[in-house]
């Protein structure tokens, strides 16, 4: 019973954590600033947001907390760096449709990781999801891919990797609580950026907004997404993240008018199946 309840509650965990993070690309296209201010106030704001809920919660055993992390949290720190920047100029550079799409790959390099440095073994089941979702995924860009740039198409396979990379380190530590990797991850990128940056170019409302980023949306989804490694595999995780696929074209549509194909609702189907499919089944497996 145990085992089942950690199952749902680290399945819930990454459903919330995806549906928070799902505008993330939307609101960095509303901003309107350049991409070096975008990752700059991304990764800032991210880090002092939790960095104030670390001391709320832990006040003076927080530089405890966050030592715990060590080396892993360190490197998963770097790794999540890495990927945000990579994001943000993928964004920037191709398309939405293009960024998410080739994003979604990240299941299959979280399952390539954990199996190699983890030793954790993917469940066919896993691996048939994997695929299914794919397909879904393509079919719903089928008729987008192509239309960015190389650079921006090989920033979004980084982050895929990155995002992997990150995912994979949070399971290895899953005995300790590695959300401080988000805000070490931010600050990095943060640092890494600001000679390029010119924060003062956004404006009040792009602001306001990169407020609703940076002190809601990411933290909350991040530390949603990282605490869900301590109680499901990191492929599984992974595999729920591939929703971002769907619901972020989504929000475009809703906020730019930007209508879905047939192809969005056709592969949305596959997608959105997949997952309750697989949900169940791993459910059941839990339970005997």
């Amino acid at each position: 019973m145990r085992l089942r309840s950690d199952h749902t509650r680290g399945v819930l965990m990454a459903l919330v954590g995806i549906f928070v993070l799902s505008p993330d690309a939307l609101i960095l296209r509303l901003v309107g600033t350049d991409r070096w201010s975008l990752i700059f106030w991304r990764g800032l704001l991210t880090a002092l947001t939790l960095l104030v809920c670390f001391v709320a919660i832990y006040r003076r055993d927080v530089f405890k907390y966050l030592r715990a992390i060590g080396r892993y949290g360190l490197l998963g720190g770097f790794i999540f760096a890495t990927s945000s920047i990579l994001f943000v100029t993928s964004i920037v550079l191709t398309s939405v449709a293009n960024t998410l799409v080739i994003i979604s790959a990240a299941p299959l390099f979280t399952a390539i990781s954990t199996g190699i440095f983890l030793h954790e073994p993917v469940p066919v089941r896993t691996w048939l999801a994997i695929f299914a979702t794919l397909v879904g995924i393509t079919t719903i860009f089928s008729g987008s891919l192509g239309g960015g740039t190389l650079l921006g198409d090989l920033c979004a396979i980084g982050t895929a990797i990155g995002i992997a990379g990150h995912l994979t380190i949070a399971r290895r530590a899953r005995t300790v609580n590695m959300v401080p990797t988000v805000a070490v991850g931010g600050l990095i990128a943060a640092l890494a950026i600001l000679p390029l940056a010119t924060p003062t170019s956004i404006d009040a409302q792009g602001f306001l907004l990169m407020l609703l980023l940076g002190v809601v949306v990411l933290p909350i989804s991040t530390a949603l997404i990282v605490l869900a490694t301590r109680f499901i595999p990191a492929a599984e995780v992974s595999l729920i993240m591939l929703l971002e696929a769907i619901l972020g074209p989504l929000w475009v549509w809703a906020i730019l008018s930007e209508v879905p194909t047939i192809q969005t609702f056709i592969g949305g189907t596959i997608v959105l199946s997949t997952l309750t499919l697989h949900s169940i089944a791993s459910l059941r497996k839990q339970s005997q």
